[in-house]
């Protein structure tokens, strides 16, 4: 991408379908939304036509189902994850969008090394029916220590797969480790991470989220207004900044086009 763009996480609150969503991004200078398909890859034939044919110059990223755990103990459950990982992979791309990203699966109280590898056997098979489909996946880091998916296992993870690259909620971060990684100097260390290890390329597409966020010592509570949090996101601006990130920033706070809109403003602001 040529430069860093805000999308928020769905339609903005005060519209009522992807018609009014796309106007009022319009209107508030905002550049997409990403797709919720968090209870289910579902959309309407009208709705998806209207966004093919009225995307222009908006982004769009995806979110799959919450029901994803590939380090299941049940089989079933693994490849029925799969499937929703490949299905929210292929509407996405059908509808134009940029990346798709998920939570991909929990601990289930397993070694960290097993679970990894269960994690990235899974994703050859999703990759297997996705042959042909050029479109980002991108496992999210998650915000409860009971979850895979730390810095340092998405990074791990994206040096197997051509396709794989992060997605990196920072205010998961902040969570995940009751309160660490809210810091200039902490931002910046994660993005000279990525960019070490997985290259510049990693820093010119990426893809994250931001939110406000309630924790205790067991990781993610709630996303809360940023306003209302103790998440330092000027100062992760200002190491978007520094880096020149290009990419995505979709917001998830409750309010989520005020938000949005503030953390682009301020950005522009730098």
């Amino acid at each position: 991408m040529d430069k860093l763009n805000f999308l928020t996480a769905g339609i903005p609150l005060q519209s009522k379908d992807y018609e009014s969503g796309f106007e009022t991004l319009n209107n508030m200078n905002l550049d997409g939304l990403e797709l919720e398909f968090v209870h289910g890859v579902r959309i309407s034939d009208k709705s998806g036509e209207y966004i093919r044919k009225n995307k222009n110059n908006l982004i769009l990223t995806a979110h799959g189902p919450f029901y994803i755990n590939l380090n299941s103990k049940e089989e079933e459950k693994i490849e029925a994850s799969i499937e929703r990982i490949v299905e929210t992979a292929l509407v996405a791309k059908s509808l134009g969008a940029y990346s798709i990203t998920y939570h991909a699966g929990f601990y289930m109280g397993k070694d960290k090394k097993e679970v990894f590898d269960k994690i990235s056997s899974g994703h050859k098979k999703i990759f297997e029916k996705l042959k042909n489909v050029d479109i980002w996946v991108r496992p999210e880091t998650t915000g409860k220590k009971t979850q895979w998916g730390d810095i340092d296992e998405i990074i791990s993870l994206s040096k197997e797969f051509d396709k794989v690259l992060p997605c990196v909620d920072f205010s998961h971060l902040h969570a995940r480790e009751g309160g660490l990684n809210n810091t200039y100097e902490e931002f910046m260390r994660i993005f000279e991470k990525i960019g070490n290890e997985l290259g510049q390329y990693a820093l010119d597409n990426f893809h994250s989220h931001i939110a406000g966020i309630e924790y205790t010592q067991k990781g993610e509570k709630k996303h809360l207004n940023l306003l209302e949090s103790d998440f330092n996101y000027k100062d992760l601006l200002k190491a978007f900044k520094k880096f020149d990130i290009k990419g995505v920033v979709i917001c998830e706070s409750p309010n989520i086009e005020e938000d949005c809109k503030l953390l682009k403003d301020y950005y522009l602001s730098l």
